[in-house]
């Protein structure tokens, strides 16, 4: 995989995960959320409405607001032109989101068992991030 099309992939994740993050910090949780099949509370809003909800004291899709754009700048600042420390700091960057977001996960279906299909999204698209640091470009050498 060329490395052009591996930070164009990591920019569109970062970008859903900022639109994810978005309907989550505005779209009031019943209509983003919707209600289950019995009517109750769905999952989503059983997510949404949890103790984990927040992380330092901050809403984490108010966190994602935060994170997601400057990841989706720093995607683009290396598709323009790598530098050493941009490179590095959307490294670190995913590196970080991917504890986040493995954490959520456990979250999610070990101790709530319940999923948001908002979270599912980014929380899978920052562990694909992830995955895409470790590929690297392969270089055809003639004979």
């Amino acid at each position: 995989m060329r490395n052009r099309t591996k930070y164009l992939i990591i920019l569109a994740i970062m970008i859903i995960a900022t639109a994810m993050s978005i309907v989550l910090s505005f779209v009031p949780l019943d209509q983003a959320c919707g209600q289950g099949i019995d009517g109750n509370n769905g999952s989503c809003t059983i997510v949404q409405t949890s103790k984990y909800e927040s992380t330092f004291g901050i809403k984490n899709a108010h966190l994602g607001l935060i994170a997601f754009p400057i990841l989706s700048i720093l995607a683009i600042l290396e598709l323009r032109k790598s530098k050493k420390y941009q490179k590095r700091l959307l490294n670190f960057g995913i590196i970080v989101g991917s504890i986040f977001a493995i954490y959520f996960l456990v979250i999610q279906f070990a101790v709530l068992k319940a999923i948001c299909k908002y979270c599912l999204v980014v929380d899978i698209g920052v562990l694909i991030s992830l995955g895409l640091l470790f590929i690297e470009e392969k270089k055809i050498i003639g004979k």
